[in-house]
């Protein structure tokens, strides 16, 4: 039995300065960072206070070690206590995914800008605008430039090589600067405006349309001012559906939070430039029996490390000492308010209210899929399934096999978790081959004692599939792990599945409408996917790999330059000889050879 961990020898020892402490665990492992203002009055009250919440008084009960750094500033240990967190992720923290990068709406620096999603560090050439939520919401934003002031989005690859004016000008979100279609003057004022509109400027932009309208009108060019007419009313349109308006074009991040049985939501809604842009909600982990400035403090120090800080926060409570920290973060004043007034009042309610809805639609899924799970396991007379692992494979005719393996667990899939295997098959097209190199992959370290063993494996396939399991399984002395294989039935269709249990006979049929087969389907349909598309990735890189290689004289550099200016192999095999010629490297000779052998 371990020792008890005395805590006053170093308790004595430390200075009533700010800075960050670390408690540890057997062996070192980190349970907790935090910071603090003054580090012996905050880590002395852990050992002081009775009136801890259960998750840190579990947390105090494993202290084996304490550990500080001293810090100039509140501010400076809250940033290293940020990037602390996210680099140990203690398993007392209360933690947020650190996702990826948020996108962005790129406006190039081209002679014709080009509109694009972006993410990561822009060339100082490009306008960025965002960040935005999501994806989703740039795509929308793109959609709507396009539909406005018809700037192109194509890839200056395609741009350089159009010979006519592509689908999007015949639908009229295009003006075709690729062919001539509009002068340079002409869509660098759209381009302009487009900017102007992201940036908030409605306004202007209105007033610079309708000012070329009149103008077109006096002069007698009607399809012209009928251009702006659209124009005009495409931006009313718009403007008519947003989400938020506000007299000001401030930059504003709104943030609510709710907690519910021990689960938190926390929902940030992005305003820019006036606009709302939408939200996001984030889920944290170990966040059982956090407050709410507690929750708060969290986000927004994990949450703006790294990312853009806005001119202003709204939050539903107080939270000491962030407002200093985000302003030296931004290096500018960032204001936070607590208790709005007027428009940004009912931001911080619709906020709150998306956090409840968003809480309440993840509650009722994991109920779903604990019903589910409960359900299969009454269906395969077990008590114990929670995670379940499910293998596919995907080949054409033997070529390019991948073998794919998903996880579900806690109540959700868990895509972190995925694995895929290319496998190098001897015979092509032995699903039996590749399942077996696979599983023997995958399970073989933990067979070792690394990693973890899932509750339940199913298998995308017949009895033979599951044959291959149970055999690899028994070899690495895991054969007791229950399988499942999972076939399509007679008919092939949803619902008609037959479970092939090992050492039984007759296949269990469960009804169509049955919640544990509802899970199972969900489960094998997410390694199929997950499934073929690797296998279709990398069946498409050694067609185009082996087909350009094959050419005598085109080498890497010129395979390369090829495809980019293409847009890939079918770009290739669709152009004619004087297009190819264009290329840097290939000579009309060249072009002819290749043109031949491709056709």
């Amino acid at each position: 039995m371990a020792e008890a961990f005395d805590p006053k020898p170093i308790l004595a020892g430390l200075p009533n300065l700010p800075g960050v402490y670390r408690m540890l665990g057997e062996a070192g492992a980190v349970l907790y960072v935090g910071k603090a203002k003054d580090l012996k009055k905050r880590v002395s009250s852990y050992f002081q206070k009775s009136d801890l919440s259960p998750r840190i008084r579990h947390m105090v009960a494993r202290i084996r070690d304490i550990q500080t750094t001293v810090t100039r500033t509140e501010a400076e240990a809250l940033l290293l206590e940020n990037n602390l967190i996210k680099g140990l992720t203690p398993k007392y923290n209360i933690l947020f995914r650190d996702d990826k990068s948020y996108p962005y709406l790129l406006l190039s620096g081209h002679e014709y800008p080009r509109l694009g999603f972006f993410r990561g560090t822009p060339d100082k050439r490009h306008r960025v605008f965002g960040p935005f939520p999501n994806s989703l919401a740039v795509r929308e934003s793109i959609q709507i430039l396009q539909k406005v002031f018809r700037l192109r989005t194509c890839e200056d690859t395609v741009f350089a090589n159009r010979s006519r004016p592509c689908l999007l000008h015949q639908i009229k979100r295009c003006s075709a600067p690729c062919v001539g279609l509009v002068s340079a003057e002409d869509y660098a004022r759209d381009a302009e405006n487009a900017a102007l509109f992201l940036d908030g400027k409605d306004n202007e932009v209105v007033a610079q349309l309708t000012a070329r309208m009149e103008a077109a009108a006096e002069d007698l060019r009607f399809e012209e001012a009928a251009l702006f007419r659209d124009q005009i009313q495409a931006l009313s349109q718009v403007r008519a559906r947003q989400f938020v308006e506000s007299r000001s074009s401030q930059d504003v991040d709104v943030i609510a939070a709710v907690m519910k049985g021990g689960v938190a939501c926390v929902y940030l809604t992005m305003v820019r430039g006036g606009r709302s842009l939408g939200g996001r909600a984030f889920f944290p982990s170990h966040a059982e029996d956090a407050d709410l400035p507690a929750l708060l403090e969290a986000f927004i120090g994990q949450h703006y490390v790294g990312h853009p800080v806005p001119a202003t926060l709204i939050l539903e409570c107080e939270v000491a000492g962030l407002a200093d920290w985000l302003s030296e973060q931004a290096g500018r004043r960032v204001q936070i308010v607590t208790h709005p007034q007027e428009e940004r009042r009912i931001w911080l309610e619709m906020a709150h209210k998306n956090a409840e809805l968003a809480l309440a639609t993840r509650e009722g899924l994991r109920e779903n899929q604990s019903n589910r799970l409960a359900a299969l396991n009454e269906a395969l007379g077990e008590d114990g399934i929670a995670r379940i692992e499910c293998f596919d494979v995907s080949h054409t005719m033997g070529e390019a096999t991948v073998v794919s393996c998903v996880v579900f667990d806690n109540g959700a899939m868990q895509s972190s978790e995925y694995r895929r295997y290319n496998v190098a098959n001897p015979r092509p097209g032995d699903d039996y081959a590749a399942l077996r190199e696979a599983i023997s992959r995958r399970y073989g370290k933990l067979a070792e004692g690394e990693g973890k063993l899932p509750d339940l494996l199913l298998i995308d396939g017949g009895k033979g599939q599951l044959h291959v399991a149970v055999d690899v399984l028994s070899e690495l002395g895991l054969g007791d792990l229950p399988m499942v294989g999972v076939a399509k039935g007679v008919e092939r269709k949803a619902g008609m599945e037959q479970l092939f249990l090992p050492g039984e006979v007759e296949p269990l049929r469960l009804p169509p409408d049955h919640p544990g087969l509802h899970l199972i389907q969900q489960v094998r349909d997410e390694a199929h996917r997950f499934a073929i598309t690797g296998h279709r990735a990398r069946r498409g890189k050694a067609r185009t790999q082996s087909s350009l290689e094959d050419i005598a004289g085109v080498g890497a550099k010129r395979r390369q330059k090829l495809l980019q200016a293409f847009g890939g192999l079918r770009g290739v095999v669709d152009a004619g000889v004087e297009e190819l010629a264009r290329v840097d490297g290939i000579s009309h000779d060249l072009a002819e050879k290749i043109y031949r052998e491709l056709h």
